[in-house]
């Protein structure tokens, strides 16, 4: 018996939005965060590794690995060396992620401090 989605609800079996639910459903989504965390942790642990490597003793596809390693190096984390398809883990994006969010968190932090005077003022 599938899972009932909102998608299937409102008449939409076969669109997104019930693959979506379905996938929440199924702790699918859970699985492919916890693949990509532990694709960029062995990335970051040292050493440049080929796609065949990054598989070794796993249950995960080549295919799967490159899918992922595709997102990570559109997002500059993964650069792929071309000429021997090594993969390496470059902190330098989460890091300028990081100052970021840090500069956005101050900002939050002044006006909630504005906020609690006005309202206890």
């Amino acid at each position: 018996m599938r899972p009932r989605t909102s998608a299937a609800v409102i008449g939409r079996s076969h669109s997104k939005l019930t693959v979506t639910a379905w996938a929440r459903s199924t702790g699918t989504r859970t699985q492919v965060a916890e693949t990509r965390m532990a694709l960029v942790n062995t990335l970051a642990a040292g050493e440049p590794r080929s796609i065949a490597q990054l598989t070794g003793g796993t249950k995960i596809t080549r295919q799967a690995i490159t899918k992922r390693l595709r997102v990570l190096e559109g997002a500059g984390s993964v650069p792929g060396a071309r000429n021997g398809r090594l993969f390496e883990f470059d902190p330098a994006p989460l890091t300028e992620m990081q100052a970021y969010l840090g500069r956005v968190a101050e900002q939050w932090d002044q006006v909630l401090a504005r906020l609690k005077s006005l309202v206890e003022g």
